[in-house]
Order: structure tokens, then sequence, then C-alpha cells
């Protein structure tokens, strides 16, 4: 099992900056990919990040490409995500998920999930 936490979400108006933590922890391996999904109400979820286990490449959903950047410690087995230029449609619950191998867009490929922090973006 992995335990998967969340942290840093919270108000801020349009043109604004955040950034996520996701501490990982249990039975964490270093050969796994992090990565970021969002989710707002009455939508499918929707793929924002991802980086695989070396850090060396990362991947962008469109949206975000410019404005988000992922990166990860290992040794600290934490994952984060600088949120900038924040847009009211940026607003959304976050989630943090892992799972083996390169990193996906396919939510259905990751194996485990933090339980979400939510971010608003006020216009």
């Amino acid at each position: 099992q992995v335990q998967l936490v969340e942290s840093g979400g919270g108000l801020v108006q349009a043109g604004g900056s955040l950034r996520l933590s996701c501490a990982a922890s249990g039975r964490t391996y270093i050969s796994y990919s992090l990565g970021w999904f969002r989710q707002a109400p009455g939508k499918e979820p929707e793929f924002v990040a991802g980086i695989d286990w070396s850090g060396g490449r990362s991947y962008y959903a469109d949206s975000v490409k410019g404005r988000f950047t992922i990166s990860r410690d290992n040794a600290k087995n934490t994952v984060y995500l600088q949120m900038t230029s924040l847009k009211p449609e940026d607003t959304a619950v976050y989630y943090c998920a892992t799972k083996w191998g390169s990193a996906s867009s396919n939510y259905a490929d990751w194996n485990y999930w933090g339980q979400g922090t939510q971010v608003t973006v006020s216009s």
C-alpha cells in the first residue's frame, strides 16, 4: 500500500500562484511515476501533469502547459505542482496519484490516490 497526502490548496485570485505538495509513504519505490489530476463538480477527472520516476520526463495537459510545473524530490518522496497565472477554470479538487512505470494521462492507469485538496480561483 502507498499513502498520498496532498497539501497547499486554497483560495487565490485569478493571476495568482499556488504550490501543491504531495507526500508519499508506505511501500514507495523509486521506479514509480507521480501525477496530478483534478476534478471540477459534475466533470470527469482531468489529467493535469505527470512526472516519471527519474524526474527526467514530465507531461502536461495542454490547458496548463506553460503555467504549471511538476517536480519531484525522491529523497523526500514528494511531488510538487507549481501553479502560476491561475484562471477561474483551474478551480477543482486536485488529486495526487502514483503508478508503477511511466506516467499516463488516463486516470484508470494510476494505482493509488490521495484524498484531494481544493483549489479555488476567484475572478
